[in-house]
């Protein structure tokens, strides 16, 4: 997402003629683009970076409900049956 967003930015700044980026060829201006490709279908899929990311949020939103009914049950949260 980093990526586009510096594409927009450069692509703003190089429309509204600021220095640095006036001056750069319109490839310098669209290679943040072209990584954010890269990024999300090659990079991306080959670490499963994005599906370890929400398992481990889903995981932590499902302990937090576990805990949530465990204190509504009064049974408190450091306590377990053996």
């Amino acid at each position: 997402m980093g990526f586009v967003v510096l594409g927009v930015v450069f692509i703003v700044l190089k429309w509204l003629g600021v220095a640095p980026v006036a001056g750069w060829s319109w490839w310098w201006v669209l290679l943040p683009f072209a990584l954010a490709f890269v990024w999300w279908e090659v990079i991306d899929p080959m670490f499963n970076i994005s599906k370890k990311r929400a398992m481990n949020d889903m995981a932590q939103r499902q302990e937090q409900r576990r805990r949530k009914y465990r204190e509504s049950l009064g049974l408190g949260v450091g306590r377990r049956k053996k």
